[in-house]
């Protein structure tokens, strides 16, 4: 009973900090402004791209990012897979080319780019080979300029 217990307490707590990640940048701004938050976009080569997948795997899924961005952004994923598999629908696809077109015209995976509420770009940076600590505070910089 007390692992039944303790596996449903685990379950909660990890449910409390999954990401929820949009994929619809007009909804995300909708959302930043009820919450008055920024919003981090994520402009990702999921299935292709060597620093974006670490990015991922030791940022976005580390457990200090998803304490922090529940309580600090709206996150929006702009992805451009690249295999058949992943392939996301025409709509989606074109959403994001969209998105890329406003805020990554130098076409850099990853590209992190940091808004504020109304969608004006307070910074951008890449990938960088530092703690998820470390990754949190380079984002907060740009909220402070």
């Amino acid at each position: 009973m007390k692992k039944i217990l303790f596996g449903l307490l685990v379950l909660v707590s990890n449910i409390g900090l999954a990401q929820d990640w949009q994929t619809d940048f007009e909804e995300a701004k909708k959302i930043a402004t009820e919450q008055d938050k920024n919003i981090i976009i994520v402009f990702s080569g999921s299935d292709w791209c060597a620093p974006c997948i670490k990015l991922d795997k030791n940022i976005w899924q580390s457990e200090a990012f998803k304490k922090e961005a529940a309580e600090e952004w709206v996150l929006v994923k702009a992805n451009f897979p690249r295999k058949k598999a992943n392939e996301l629908s025409k709509e989606q696809t074109e959403h994001n080319r969209k998105l890329a077109e406003k805020y990554n015209i130098e076409g850099s995976f990853p590209l992190v780019v940091i808004l504020d509420k109304n969608g004006k770009v307070l910074g951008k940076m890449g990938f960088k080979n530092v703690s998820p600590e470390e990754y949190i505070k380079m984002i907060h910089a740009f909220e402070k300029k």
